[in-house]
C-alpha cells in the first residue's frame, strides 16, 4: 500500500489525490486541501471524497425542491441555503463546488425574492382588510340613524359576522375601526329601545288578552265535548282576531300557541270519530259474519248441540261492539230471527222426543229446558252470578237426564 501511494497520483476534473494521499478540490479560485487518505487505494479515497460531495449536492437539490413544492418557506429556505454555500469553502469533499455554489446563489436570490413578495402581499392583504372593516364601520354609522327596526338591526348582526369574518387588518386600525362600530351598534339599540319602550304597555295589554285566550284554548283542547268545545274554538278564534297584534316574533310565538291548542283539539276530534268509525265498521262485518256462520246452523241436529251452539252465537254477538248507526238496527233483527229459528227448532225436537219419553225424562227434559231459557235470559240481562249458578243446576239435570236414559 505504501508503495502505491509513492507512485503516480490520481487526477479528475474538479480534484486530485497525490501520492501520498492528500486529496485536493479545484475551484474557480484554485485548489485547496479538502483531507488525506491513509486507508485503503488511491482510487478508493478519491471516491469517498466525491461521494461527500454528492451527499451535499443531493441536499443542495433537495432543498431547491422543497422550497420549488411550496413544502419549505421562503425563510426557512434562505437560512438553509446560505448556511450551505457559507459551508462551501471548507467543504471536504471532491466535486463542482462552482456550480453547488452558483445553484445556492440562485437559490437564496429566488428565496428573497419570494419572501419580499409574500411580505407584500401580507401588507397589501392587510391593507384591503382594513379597507374592508373600514367601509363595514361606515355602513354601520349610518344604520345607526335608521328606524328600520327589524332591516337595520339584522344588517347590524350581519356586518358584525363580516367582521369576523375578515382577518389580517391592521391591529391598531383594527381597534379604532372596532371602537367606531361598537358606538354606532349602541346607538342603534339605544333609539330603538325607546322606540319599543313607548310601545311596551300596548304590547302587554295585546299580550295578556292573548295569553288568556291560549289558557282557554289549551284547557278546551283536552275536551271531549265535541260539539260545545267546537263552538267555542270558533267564538276564540273571532276574539283573537280583534284582540290586536304585537311584533313578529311575539306574535308569531303566541299564534303558534293558540293554533297548537286548536289542532290537538281538531286532530283528538277526528281521531276519535275516526277510531269510533272504524271500530263500528269492523263490529259491523264481525256481526255480518256471525250473522252468516248462524245461517249455516243445521236445525235438524241434535238439541243439546244446537243449544250449546245458540248459546255460544249469543255470546260472541254480545261480545261485539255497536255497528253504526244505519245498519245496527237491521242486524239486531236478523239475528233475533236467527235465534229464533234455531230456539224453536231445539223447542219442536224436544217436544217430539218428549212424546215417546217417560214421565221422569218428560220432566227432567223440561226442567233442563227450562234452565236453558233461564240462563239464555240471566246471560243477556248480564247476571253473570245468576247464570253460574243455573248452569251448575243444568248440569246436575242433565246428568240425572243421561243417567235416566241409559238404564
Amino acid at each position: 500500500m505504501q508503495g502505491e501511494r509513492q507512485g503516480m497520483g490520481i487526477e479528475t476534473q474538479w480534484g486530485r489525490i497525490a501520492p501520498d494521499g492528500t486529496v485536493y478540490v479545484k475551484t474557480r479560485d484554485g485548489e485547496r486541501v479538502v483531507g488525506s487518505w491513509q486507508a485503503g487505494s488511491l482510487e478508493d479515497g478519491l471516491a469517498h471524497f466525491v461521494r461527500r460531495y454528492e451527499d451535499l449536492a443531493t441536499e443542495v437539490g433537495l432543498l431547491e425542491t422543497r422550497f420549488a413544492s411550496g413544502t419549505a418557506s421562503p425563510s426557512t429556505t434562505l437560512v438553509a441555503a446560505k448556511r450551505l454555500r457559507e459551508s462551501l469553502p471548507t467543504a471536504n469533499v471532491v466535486g463542482d463546488l462552482d456550480a453547488l455554489d452558483s445553484r445556492l446563489s440562485q437559490l437564496i436570490d429566488a428565496a428573497a425574492a419570494k419572501r419580499e413578495e409574500e411580505r407584500e402581499a401580507r401588507r397589501l392583504a392587510a391593507h384591503q382588510a382594513t379597507e374592508a372593516k373600514r367601509a363595514l364601520v361606515e355602513q354601520a354609522e349610518e344604520l345607526a340613524q335608521s328606524t328600520q327596526w327589524k332591516k337595520a338591526g339584522d344588517r347590524l348582526r350581519e356586518i358584525a359576522d363580516q367582521w369576523r369574518e375578515i382577518k389580517g387588518a391592521d391591529r391598531k386600525a383594527e381597534a379604532e375601526l372596532w371602537k367606531r362600530f361598537a358606538a354606532a351598534r349602541s346607538e342603534f339599540n339605544r333609539r330603538r329601545g325607546e322606540y319599543f319602550s313607548r310601545l311596551e304597555q300596548e304590547r302587554k295589554d295585546i299580550i295578556a288578552r292573548k295569553e288568556k285566550l291560549i289558557a282557554e284554548a289549551e284547557s278546551l283542547a283536552q275536551s271531549s265535548d265535541w260539539t260545545t268545545a267546537g263552538n267555542r274554538f270558533r267564538t276564540l278564534m273571532t276574539e283573537w282576531k280583534n284582540a290586536g297584534h304585537v311584533n313578529r316574533d311575539t306574535e308569531s310565538a303566541l299564534w303558534q300557541r293558540f293554533r297548537a291548542a286548536q289542532e290537538t283539539f281538531y286532530s283528538r276530534r277526528a281521531e276519535a270519530l275516526a277510531q269510533r268509525d272504524e271500530e263500528q265498521r269492523a263490529n259491523q262485518a264481525a256481526r255480518e259474519a256471525l250473522l252468516a256462520e248462524a245461517e249455516t246452523v243445521d236445525v235438524n241436529g241434535d238439541p243439546d248441540a244446537l243449544q250449546t251452539k245458540l248459546r255460544d252465537l249469543q255470546r260472541r254477538w254480545a261480545q261485539i261492539g255497536r255497528a253504526p248507526r244505519d245498519v245496527s238496527a237491521d242486524l239486531d233483527k236478523r239475528f233475533d230471527t236467527l235465534v229464533a229459528r234455531i230456539r224453536n227448532a231445539i223447542d219442536e225436537q224436544r217436544r217430539a222426543a218428549a212424546v215417546s219419553s217417560s214421565p221422569l225424562v218428560i220432566r227432567l227434559r223440561e226442567s233442563v229446558a227450562k234452565l236453558e231459557r233461564k240462563i239464555d235470559r240471566a246471560r243477556q240481562a248480564g247476571r253473570t252470578a245468576e247464570v253460574d249458578q243455573l248452569e251448575a243446576q243444568l248440569a246436575t239435570q242433565r246428568e240425572w237426564l243421561a243417567r235416566t236414559l241409559h238404564h
